[in-house]
């Protein structure tokens, strides 16, 4: 931690800081100072915003997102088509699909990955009541949005799996050549993948 001289008041605000994702003790104690200085304008509206966002902000029953509404506006959202389900990792899955527009149907937050050498099995995740959204009349479709990393598709073939015979159709998102990419650049398992999930033109 890194320690100042104005007491255990700061020095605990910027070992709370040191804790976020991307901050290190030195950048926690510049964000410290940076509030400090900006307190009207940066600090006592963030004081209220996390306080609002505590007593508020909770994961979505029905899709696992989080909103300060039960069910999300997601998923009360009546423009957004309820027969496709796209399913993600975490919900910062949810918002980057969001800041695309990429996807106008449902969610649903499995929470994590199958990962046996972390101790994260299929119980630990919300497999169960995906399978249950799935089995409901309005559900023609699936996406599995999975990370390609080995416990990633190893979460979408055990859901792949699980899903089976409920009359979906399941589909994954492509994994391949980003827009802009070089081929050059690219490791040997993008360049496999994107040739393996080539289509005609």
């Amino acid at each position: 931690m890194a320690r100042t001289s104005a007491g255990p008041e700061l020095d605990q605000l910027i070992s709370l800081l040191a804790k976020l994702p991307g901050f290190g003790p030195r950048s926690a104690a510049r964000a410290a100072l940076h509030m400090l200085r900006k307190r009207e304008a940066v600090m006592e509206p963030l004081a209220k915003a996390m306080a609002t966002a505590l007593e508020t902000v909770k994961p979505c029953s029905v899709c696992g997102n989080w909103d300060g509404q039960d069910p999300c506006s997601i998923c009360t959202d009546e423009t957004r088509d309820p027969s496709v389900i796209c399913v993600v990792q975490d919900v910062s899955d949810v918002w980057a699909l969001e800041r695309a527009r990429a996807h106008r149907g449902r969610y649903h937050v499995l929470g994590g990955v199958i990962s046996p050498l972390d101790g994260v099995g299929p119980d630990d995740l919300r497999i169960r009541e995906l399978v249950q959204r799935a089995s409901e009349p309005q559900v023609l479709e699936v996406i599995l949005a999975m990370s390609a990393t080995v416990d990633g598709q190893t979460t979408a073939h055990y859901v792949t799996e699980r899903l089976e015979g409920y009359g979906v159709t399941i589909s994954r998102v492509a994994h391949g050549v980003p827009v802009g990419g070089e081929l050059d650049v690219l490791d040997e398992g993008t360049l496999s993948a994107a040739l393996k999930a080539r289509r005609p033109l």
